[in-house]
């Protein structure tokens, strides 16, 4: 049974590109901070420094990370390479480019070939890439699971709410 709520160890890993991706794949650590999910934050670059990923991704499952958040702007291969060296779920996030708004990043973080799969949010969705984290980790742990389902009743509430 994985315990979130009182590890210390990171269960999740968050990778960016780069620094400038860092207001964006900050929205991933403020969900993982909100479920009391233990995360870490690293830059490192499928291009510039890919034997960083490489130490980093392949040594994630022995430090007890269970799930690798990647994002990426460009040719966004982080993701991609993430999924390369683990058998760890890899959820990559599409960070928006100034030439192409971010199509760019999207196709190179969703066009995977079969055999290394890559879960893709939306463009700049990092908050979502957060949330399906907690939705992964909360298969096994009834606690997570009860606050996930907490929180999905608040966004309803907060939707019934309105009054036009």
């Amino acid at each position: 049974m994985v315990k979130p709520m009182s590890s210390s160890k990171p269960l999740v890993g968050i990778l960016m590109g780069s620094k400038s991706d860092l207001e964006v794949m900050s929205e991933a650590a403020k969900v993982l901070g909100e479920f009391g999910i233990a995360h870490e934050m690293k830059v490192a670059s499928a291009h510039r420094t890919p034997e960083l990923v490489h130490e980093y991704v392949s040594g994630a499952r022995g430090r007890g990370v269970r799930i690798i958040i990647a994002g990426a702007g460009g040719a966004a291969h982080l993701a991609g390479v993430c999924a390369a060296h683990t058998i760890l779920p890899v959820i990559g996030v599409p960070v928006e480019s100034k030439s192409l708004k971010g199509m760019d990043s999207l196709l190179s973080t969703v066009q995977m070939p079969p055999g290394v799969p890559v879960a893709c949010v939306g463009i700049n969705a990092a908050k979502n890439a957060g949330l399906l984290a907690v939705q992964m980790l909360a298969l096994e742990d009834r606690e997570l699971a009860g606050k996930l389902t907490a929180y999905r009743k608040k966004m309803g509430d907060e939707i019934r709410s309105i009054r036009l």
